[in-house]
């Protein structure tokens, strides 16, 4: 991951496809090349340690039922509830990605006639997982499973104090990521899967050498979504392998209540205050289209994005003049990167200093809850609890609208 940060300046920064670092933007372009996996002819089948009954099961024994969710924001993938197994598809698994991926769950103990003939039979519930981003880890810890967690790519973005812990104690492995990941380790965990993220390019990609492998590997695509809780919704995604949707749909439903309430704070709200994002990069600025996930946590926040005519959800270049043109009497400035004081921010380009939201103190950054590697927890809580960013926002925006509340994942600059 850090190989990426460095090499590629100018991919997805806002939510990284693995553990998330800091970075001195919040979104920039994403990779657009893909390089497909080969589909095999018939499913591939990971088999759990007991032996599976002689008769297939027509639906799921009754220990097995669980309550059908469904999937109401997220775009990039789907759950289906079949005759004995469930199908998750992920239908963008990277971005420029031209097939879906299929993933059956079939319960332990049963056997089920998968009709997707390309799909990974996966049986559950799993028992253990690897994660390779830290995006997965408030997911698991919202259905009480992080217990299950065996090893995950590097401690050094993670701010999940529990597993923090854990790695530091030896109970919780590293294994990195990409084609170089730690393979030999990874076989001798045993995990009943790993769970990971692509780009489609196999300089960085990690599954291409676990499937060589013949280990149970999962695509998991929620950088990819926009709609802030659509993001979210990918909890019902990690939950479904431990027949956990049920739980997870739950806290979904009352979290997206608590945001769309938040929503209807501001929705009245017709002055509206002007925001910058981000900081320039050797020059160039790069500002998030209109439909980026910063830019519609802007917009239900009820804030005017001033790159609002951007098209599209990726980040465009925009020269540093251009930005000054237009933002330098912008109310509010954030998530500038790495600065941590206002000094910080001057010292990375001393024509910061002649911005409006800098000369007023308006400047607010992602960074409240960070560890000294730099592991946010606004990639982390922040991913599965969007209005609690929703409503740090309001806050910022809007103090008489937010009821009190005290800012969580954001700080103001001094």
């Amino acid at each position: 991951m850090k190989k990426i940060l460095t090499l590629l300046a100018v991919t997805i920064i806002i939510f990284l496809p693995a553990c998330q670092a800091p970075a001195s933007v919040s979104e920039t372009p994403t990779l657009t090349h893909a390089t497909e996996v080969p589909a095999t002819e018939s499913p591939a089948t990971f088999y759990p340690t007991e032996e599976l009954t002689e008769e297939p099961a027509d639906a799921y024994p009754v220990e097995n039922q669980i309550r059908e969710v469904t999937i109401d924001y997220a775009k990039n993938f789907t759950l289906e509830y079949k005759d004995g197994y469930k199908l998750l598809t992920v239908t963008m698994p990277w971005m420029g990605a031209t097939e879906p991926l299929y993933y059956a769950l079939v319960p332990k103990g049963t056997e089920a006639k998968v009709s997707e003939q390309n799909a990974v039979v996966i049986y559950t519930p799993i028992e253990s997982i690897i994660t390779l981003s830290s995006t997965y880890l408030s997911f698991l810890e919202q259905i009480d499973k992080l217990d299950s967690l065996l090893a995950v790519d590097t401690v050094d973005y993670i701010f999940n104090n529990s597993v923090r812990e854990s790695v530091n104690e030896g109970k919780i492995a590293q294994v990195g990521s990409g084609p170089t990941i730690d393979l030999e380790q990874v076989i001798e965990l045993d995990p009943s899967l790993v769970m990971t993220s692509a780009s489609g390019s196999p300089d960085w990609d990690t599954h291409p050498v676990l499937e060589q492998a013949g280990l149970p590997v999962v695509i998991n695509s929620d950088y990819l979504e926009q709609d802030p809780l659509g993001r979210a919704e990918w909890g019902k995604f990690v939950a479904a392998f431990y027949d956990e949707e049920s739980e997870a749909d739950q806290i979904f439903d009352a979290m997206a209540e608590r945001y769309q309430t938040a929503k209807t704070l501001v929705a009245d709200q017709t002055d509206k205050v002007t925001v910058l994002v981000n900081t320039a990069y050797e020059g160039t600025w790069y500002m998030p289209g209109s439909q980026s996930y910063a830019a519609i946590l802007l917009k239900d926040a009820g804030a005017q994005y001033l790159w609002d005519d951007l098209e599209g959800s990726g980040a465009m270049p925009v020269d540093f003049e251009v930005v000054v043109e237009r933002a330098k009497d912008a109310d509010f400035w954030l998530n500038v990167g790495f600065a941590g004081s206002l000094a910080d921010l001057s010292a990375m380009d001393p024509r910061y200093a002649d911005f409006s939201a800098y000369k007023n103190g308006k400047v607010f950054n992602n960074n409240a809850r960070i560890t000294e590697m730099g592991g946010t927890d606004y990639y982390e809580d922040g991913t599965a609890n969007p209005d609690m960013v929703l409503m740090d926002l309001i806050t910022i925006f809007y103090p008489d609208l937010a009821g009190g509340h005290e800012l969580y994942f954001y700080r103001q600059l001094q």
